[in-house]
């Protein structure tokens, strides 16, 4: 199919894009990789008058590596997540997610704005975000900037906290040091959506669980927190006990939704095998 009629603009400051999205709000849609918007548009379930590019905008495709925070732009490919070597040391868990991501060719062009802004449950960087503890800078020319936390941004299936006339300029993923940090996921083939995925990071002291943050993907409308599979890590050794008190304290904390893919009770099951799995990976990195 072809795109119902629309205009072009390819702005090269990040002020030239708060005017037009000013000027334009509901009636423009951004573009960044295009993996998602481009469907769209061709098959005409989107129909923006005006298509705002926003890859000639140099100061969006940045990667900044501080010492509490790894800062991406919201044109970084997620390709060069992956490959970066910097981020492999300061981050190691983003490439890690990103190889899970499709196949080359989509990382070659899927945005961290574009897979954070369109917002689908299942998919791993809106979860990263949540799990991290993640810090997102929008901007506007009638608000000015504001930064809005990973979990108050997704507010359910493909619908965040952005507002139409906002741009996702940056996100801020804490860097949680002294923690382990993993990302797994289950899905039909490797490059598919996943069924179920599991973030998971923990810091112990002398053997003892001091801190934990786990965050699911694909089991609720949105990227959820698993507060009780954090509880029953933290004050306890990383040991088969704990770890299966988490893995069934996380399939008991969600509702995931059953649907042609799977029931609601698959989804259970796959949460706490992701639990059980990521957890025993991290034990075997601090033994």
């Amino acid at each position: 199919m072809k795109p119902p009629p629309l205009s072009y603009r390819a702005p090269e400051t990040v002020d030239d894009a708060l005017d037009l999205l000013a000027e334009h709000g509901e009636d423009m849609a951004v573009l960044a990789g295009g993996q998602s918007l481009v469907p769209l548009v061709n098959m005409r379930f989107a129909r923006p008058s005006v298509l705002l590019d926003i890859n000639r905008i140099a100061e969006l495709n940045r990667i900044v590596i501080g010492d509490d925070v790894v800062s991406l732009g919201a044109t970084v490919r997620l390709a060069a997540v992956e490959h970066d070597a910097r981020l492999g040391e300061a981050l190691p868990v983003l490439g890690e997610a990103a190889r899970h991501v499709a196949h080359p060719q989509i990382r070659n062009r899927t945005t961290i704005g574009g897979t954070l802004c369109h917002a689908d449950p299942a998919a791993e960087f809106p979860t990263l975000a949540v799990g991290l503890g993640a810090r997102l800078h929008l901007a506007s020319r009638a608000r000015g900037t504001r930064v809005v936390a990973a979990e108050d941004f997704f507010e359910s299936v493909f619908m965040t906290s952005k507002e139409p006339d906002e741009l996702l300029v940056a996100a801020d993923f804490p860097r949680l040091p002294g923690h382990r940090i993993g990302y797994s996921e289950i899905s039909r083939r490797h490059g598919d959506f996943p069924f179920a995925g599991l973030f998971l990071a923990v810091r112990t002291e002398n053997g003892i669980v001091t801190a934990a943050r786990a965050s699911a993907a694909g089991v609720a409308d949105r990227p959820v927190r698993l507060p009780g599979c954090e509880a029953a890590l933290t004050g306890n050794p990383l040991s088969s006990p704990a770890i299966e008190q988490a893995a069934e304290a996380a399939s008991a904390e969600i509702d995931p939704p059953s649907d042609n893919h799977g029931s609601a009770a698959f989804r259970r099951g796959l949460i706490r095998t992701l639990v059980r799995r990521q957890a025993g990976r991290l034990q075997e990195v601090a033994a």
